[in-house]
């Protein structure tokens, strides 16, 4: 890493100062000023809306900037396309690369610029040999002649890095590009990372994710409502002061957290089997109390709640609701019992994304509010404003299209969709995965309040500072099995962490 004083004297590969885009009266970017230097790799954050997407779309070559200085190597350039951006050596690395699947590893890296022989054909062995060397550079081993179809998502970002290299790209920029990988896969992104700023590349990474801000870049930039607050060396701040930069004041709480009487339990689960997924599952979630579930990825934790939700059957054990059994399997059975299901991916599993805000806050309403098969949008826009307006959902029309909300308004809906059942019991899958430190914390004040209101909370997160500010209770899963219960009170990173790798340790 380089010193303060080395990296003033070198030129930026890239510059943006006080750039400016609007849409229309809709000013998206007042202030965008990023500086990307050789050999470093600089952090971009903000919260949903600061204009970080704007931004990043500007150095793509997708928009152009309305006003503002733009810079790559010194000299001043203007992009009027991708191709432009490209050109300039900047390359976007996104979280859901867009490989084509018919075609083969090597085909994607050097699809429109293939080399040819002498005879003026395709060399398919000269485009196998520069993919290979390719990611012999990157230290990965990818088969150049596999089709792409069906490869990881972490294995697809590693394949446009690589075509990033091979069209010598001086900048890249990772947007979100770890929120669907794996440890391990994180761990090898962050190596390739590391190797490409060591060889003088730029990099600019985008995450919501401090650990990895912290563990991996050299620089922060901090956005708040479309405009620059900040470019501070990682080495001399505190995970505390960037969430003062990005939300413009003290959070002295992100983990809010309202005394709730803890009852009777709701749900009991006893002995709940999958074969080769989960195996004696005992567990009790009580009226106000929250629940974590925790663990390493692939621990099954997941499979546990879509079980007692009813999207997957179990072969062995039993799930009651106060007391009373429900039908195995049947989801709609699981909403009737009183139990809601706010999924991992709210996108694909939790909205209909071309539905209206208003729609998608009423869809488990649907039965409720019809007559004689007929529902009235007068009766169905009464019951949407009811929820979304208590969980403060930031729309301009209830008829908008719910694409159109940021994340963690995104969750809100999906949770208001859910607490118009009224349920005893809420299961939340990750609930603040994507969401910024902001809506973060509101979304956990939210959760909060409704124990206290008495409802029982399952919570599953991946996020340790989440499981251990939240809950009152933790389950620790390992391979399948709950490995360890640990109150509130005694619930440390270390306590957790060992209770989720004590078996695998043991095992050996």
């Amino acid at each position: 890493m380089a010193t303060d004083h080395e990296a003033s004297a070198r030129t930026p590969a890239l510059s943006l100062t006080g750039a400016v885009k609007a849409f229309g009266p809709v000013i998206a970017l007042a202030d965008g000023t990023i500086e990307i230097l050789p050999g470093e790799i600089h952090a971009l954050v903000g919260e949903n809306g600061a204009g970080k997407s704007t931004l990043v779309k500007i150095l793509a070559g997708l928009h152009h900037p309305d006003a503002g200085d733009f810079r790559v190597d010194g000299e001043p350039i203007a992009f009027r396309s991708v191709a432009d951006s490209k050109a300039a050596g900047i390359s976007v690395i996104y979280q859901e690369p867009t490989l084509f699947p018919d075609l083969t590893v090597a085909e994607n890296i050097f699809i429109g610029r293939q080399p040819r022989g002498r005879s003026g054909l395709i060399s398919r062995a000269e485009m196998r040999a520069g993919a290979r060397e390719l990611f012999s550079r990157l230290g990965v081993p990818i088969d150049p002649d596999r089709s792409a179809e069906g490869l990881s998502i972490a294995d697809q970002q590693i394949i446009e890095i690589a075509k990033a290299i091979s069209l010598d790209a001086k900048v890249l920029v990772m947007d979100e590009p770890t929120a669907a990988l794996s440890g391990v896969e994180v761990d090898r992104l962050f190596a390739v990372a590391r190797s490409l700023r060591d060889r003088g590349a730029g990099i600019l990474f985008i995450s919501h994710r401090f650990d990895e801000v912290f563990a991996l870049c050299d620089r922060i930039t901090v956005m708040r409502d479309g405009r620059y607050v900040a470019t501070l060396e990682t080495s001399s701040v505190t995970v505390d002061e960037i969430v003062r930069e990005m939300v413009g004041r003290d959070i002295d709480q992100l983990f809010p957290k309202e005394p709730a009487q803890i009852g009777d339990p709701v749900l009991t689960v006893r002995g709940l089997s999958r074969a080769g997924v989960f195996a004696d599952i005992d567990l009790d979630v009580r009226a106000g109390e929250i629940v974590a579930l925790a663990g390493l990825v692939g621990a099954g934790r997941t499979e546990v709640a879509r079980a007692v939700f009813g999207i997957d059957r179990y072969d062995t054990g039993t799930v009651e609701l106060n007391g009373r059994a429900y039908t195995a399997g049947d989801p709609q059975a699981a909403i009737d019992a009183g139990v809601g299901f706010v999924p991992e991916d709210r996108r694909k599993q939790g909205l209909v994304m071309d539905l209206s805000v208003g729609r998608n806050a009423t869809l488990t309403l649907r039965s409720a509010l019809a007559r004689f098969g007929i529902i009235s949008s007068a009766r169905e826009r009464r019951a949407a404003e009811k929820w979304t307006k208590t969980l403060q959902v930031k729309t301009g029309s209830q008829e908008y299209a719910v694409s159109t909300l940021s994340g963690g308004n995104q969750q809100k809906v999906v949770l208001a969709k859910w607490l118009a059942t009224e349920p005893r019991l809420l299961i939340i899958d990750e609930p603040t995965r994507g969401i910024d430190v902001g809506t973060k914390a509101e979304v956990h004040r939210l959760i909060s309040s409704l124990a206290a209101r008495g409802i029982a909370i399952l919570m599953i997160s991946s996020e340790l500072p989440e499981v251990l500010g939240m809950a009152d209770r933790v389950l620790v899963m390992h391979e399948g099995r709950i490995a360890a219960e640990i109150d509130r009170a005694d619930a440390t990173p270390e306590a957790v962490m060992h209770a989720a790798t004590a078996s695998m340790e043991g095992s050996k």
